[in-house]
């Protein structure tokens, strides 16, 4: 992950049709960038814009959505003297503890990349355990997590053909990152094993525990545990172990 100084660069602001303001920041993942996206998304949420229906958050951008047509050119203005003005407030994120079961049965990929990366399945297992990892921002599925942090001995290219359908709960690799399938779907990450903790319930009031600017640690389970796990969320019993940074 690159490390850069803010100073160096200025925000872009792009009007998107007649409802939407787009805000850029240099176009890579990055933790300074990260903390500065979340920063002045409290600041706005903070100053509530009126007419402000959501707010959406990438890698290296904040789309601010309204429920119609705006002045656009007037609210920019309101933006850019709300981020000068704006005062960073003591993070109250989290860091989840996530258990993952290596084992060849949800590991259905770690033998292909054992190869092609050179490094035992252990090694896989303990590099991937040893990083932390800052959720960026949380999308394509519900509760799917966008990390950074991955150990660059581990980066490998996603699968030239997807699979038709990724169990729920796989964790895989590809390109540069690392991630939690929520639910079944497609997919061409290299699934390296596989977690018991729904990411996403829309049951509840959050569907997703996690949030934007959390840090998630890998834990590595046996199979045993893997399957207590399962019937513990069944029951109802099973809390994601978490701390405040």
């Amino acid at each position: 992950m690159i490390s850069l100084d803010l100073k160096d660069f200025s925000l872009t602001y792009k009007k998107l049709g007649a409802t939407a303001i787009l805000i850029e920041w240099p176009q890579i993942i990055s933790e300074e960038i990260l903390t500065d996206i979340l920063s002045f998304q409290s600041s706005i949420e903070k100053s509530t814009p009126s007419g402000l229906i959501e707010l959406v958050s990438a890698y290296a951008s904040l789309t601010l959505i309204f429920e119609d047509t705006k002045d656009i050119e007037s609210i920019t203005k309101e933006l850019k003297a709300l981020y000068t003005a704006r005062i960073s407030n003591p993070s109250n994120n989290k860091t989840w503890v996530i258990p993952v079961c290596y084992e060849e049965q949800f590991g259905i990929d770690l033998q292909e990349i054992s190869s092609a990366l050179k490094l035992s399945k252990q090694e896989i297992i303990d590099l991937h355990i040893s990083q932390s990892y800052r959720v960026h921002f949380i999308g394509f599925l519900p509760g799917f997590l966008y990390l950074g942090g991955l150990n660059g001995k581990l980066h490998c290219p996603r699968k030239e053909t997807p699979r038709l359908e990724i169990k729920k709960g796989s964790v895989g690799i590809g390109g540069s990152q690392t991630g939690i399938y929520p639910i079944a779907s497609p997919g061409g990450w290299n699934i390296i094993g596989s977690t018991p903790i729904p990411l996403f319930d829309n049951s509840k009031s959050h569907p997703c525990f996690v949030s934007p600017g959390d840090t998630i640690k890998f834990e590595s389970i046996d199979q045993l545990t893997h399957d207590q796990i399962i019937r513990e969320v069944e029951q109802g019993s099973y809390t994601p172990k978490a701390e405040i940074l």
